[in-house]
C-alpha cells in the first residue's frame, strides 16, 4: 500500500506521467519526510528500497514533481538545494541548518512591502518565497 496521498497520485497520473515503481519510491520518500532531502539523499534511500533506481531518475522525477507543484525547493547556503513535499496552501519555511528539518508556518502579510517594491522598481511582483534559516530545538539540545 502506497503512503502517497490520493491528491499526489491523482495529479501525477493526470499529468500523463507514468508512476513507475522507481518514481513511486522517490515520491514516497519525499512525501513521508519532515526534513528537506537533497537529490543524493533521496537517491541513497531509494536504492535501499529499489535497487534499479538511477540518479538521473531521481532528478527527472524531482523536476516533474516540482513542475506539478507537489514539491518545494529549499535553498541552502552554497547554492545547493533540497526538496520537501509542498503543503496545500501558501506557507513559509523554517529550516534547520543542522538537520534540515522543515517546519511550515503562515507568515505576515507581505502585500504592503511587495506593493512598495513593485512601485519603486517597476517590477510586477507575482509571488514571494520566504525561508528562515536557524537551528531547531532538537539540534540546540545537542
Amino acid at each position: 500500500m502506497s503512503i502517497l496521498s490520493k491528491t499526489w497520485t491523482s495529479q501525477i497520473n493526470a499529468s500523463g506521467y507514468r508512476l513507475t515503481t522507481p518514481r513511486r519510491v522517490i515520491s514516497e520518500i519525499i512525501f513521508a519526510s519532515d526534513r528537506s532531502l537533497t537529490p543524493t539523499e533521496i537517491f541513497i534511500e531509494a536504492r535501499n528500497r529499489c535497487k534499479g533506481i538511477g540518479l538521473v531518475t531521481v532528478y527527472r522525477t524531482l523536476e516533474h514533481l516540482d513542475g506539478l507543484g507537489l514539491v518545494e525547493r529549499v535553498h541552502h547556503e552554497g547554492d545547493c538545494h533540497s526538496y520537501i513535499a509542498r503543503q496545500n496552501d501558501h506557507q513559509h519555511l523554517l529550516i534547520c541548518r543542522n538537520c534540515h528539518r522543515v517546519i511550515y508556518f503562515n507568515g505576515d502579510d507581505f502585500s504592503i512591502l511587495m506593493k512598495t517594491i513593485s512601485e519603486t522598481s517597476g517590477f510586477q511582483i507575482q509571488d514571494h518565497w520566504f525561508q528562515l534559516l536557524g537551528i531547531c530545538p532538537n539540534c540546540q539540545k545537542k
